[in-house]
């Protein structure tokens, strides 16, 4: 409670320094923000016990709980995680064990834009569109929404309807999350060698009232995520460029449409005023994403996970990733 009141007090006198910060009054957190703890090391805070046929969890303080496996553990446990979603419990294992780590040769590469209008556009013409979950369902989210709102606080009707509409909103994400998965792991086995995206700012772009519920639902940085360890697991490699200007410029010519002349939401073709070339916009965009990969080069690579060190002229990161097959095609 101290250090809560000497954050506020800090954070006073930095508003009436001119500086961009909200007070923020001390308040007690809501039981709702606790849905999850963890245990940081297999020190015998937690074991799995079993015969065959069924699967307990023991743990220090609750006692031994039936565990349901979805799926044969590999290497040494490390943490482990129980977490409260929907009603439901789940037990998250994070475990360490060794890969052998394969490389391809970079023979085909490819430049993803990603978009609202479509989820990705690749630098070969092709797009993905990513089905409307969200929307989908808003009506069913939206009738629990109003119960919860018309339900007095703290009583148990209230945490029923809390309950229904988790279990919504779960649905949603387990569908979006289920898409991201599969088309991720078409691409790493669609005979690319590497892939090349956008280096976004969501964080600035929901700021577009307009935009910010597409974007999230989106959910393009989750993607991302996904392709960047199926796609090093594979041998390959997925690197971020920045995306100022891609929508902009000319991937024949590479001229940058002034600000008189750039193109807005509604403008779907991009028209080059120097040498006349016409192409869908998502479709140029990926191809001066790819362009800005080969001609720059890649510049050094992290682990998922450590520090990235800055750059000269920091434009290319390297996303380490874990493995997949290299063949297949898009069959989405």
């Amino acid at each position: 409670m101290l250090k809560a009141y000497e954050n506020f007090f800090r954070r006073v006198k930095e508003k009436k320094a001119g500086n961009k910060a909200k007070a923020g009054f001390p308040r007690f957190k809501s039981i709702d923000q606790y849905r999850s703890i963890t245990y940081p090391q297999d020190n015998g805070a937690f074991s799995i016990e079993g015969d065959g046929r069924k699967t307990m969890l023991r743990v220090s303080r609750i006692g031994r709980v039936r565990l349901e496996p979805h799926r044969q553990m590999e290497g040494k446990i490390k943490t482990m995680t129980i977490k409260r979603a929907a009603g439901k419990y789940y037990a998250i294992f994070t475990t360490v064990k060794g890969i052998e780590q394969r490389k391809i040769k970079d023979i085909n590469p490819v430049g993803i834009d990603l978009g609202l209008d479509s989820f990705i556009t690749m630098s070969d013409g092709t797009k993905v569109e990513k089905p409307k979950f969200v929307k989908r369902a808003e009506k069913r989210i939206a009738k629990w929404q109003r119960r919860i709102a018309r339900r007095h606080k703290g009583s148990k009707r209230r945490e029923k309807a809390k309950s229904k509409l988790q279990k919504k909103w779960e649905y949603v994400t387990n569908q979006s999350n289920d898409f991201a998965h599969k088309l991720s792991h078409e691409l790493v086995n669609s005979g690319y060698t590497s892939f090349t995206v956008e280096k976004l700012g969501v964080n600035n772009m929901v700021k577009n009232r307009r935009l910010a519920q597409s974007i999230q639902n989106a959910s393009w940085n989750r993607f991302i995520n996904m392709l960047s360890y199926k796609a090093e697991s594979a041998g390959m490699k997925v690197i971020r460029v920045d995306a100022r200007d891609t929508t902009q410029e000319c991937s024949s010519c590479h001229y940058i449409k002034k600000w008189e002349e750039r193109l807005t939401l509604e403008d779907r073709t991009y028209h080059c005023n120097v040498c006349g070339m016409a192409m869908d916009r998502d479709v140029n965009a990926s191809i001066n994403i790819l362009h800005r990969a080969t001609t720059l080069g890649q510049r050094g690579s992290h682990a998922q996970g450590e520090s990235v060190r800055p750059q000269r002229e920091a434009v290319l990161e390297e996303l380490r990733t874990y493995p997949a097959n290299n063949r297949g095609s898009l069959g989405l």
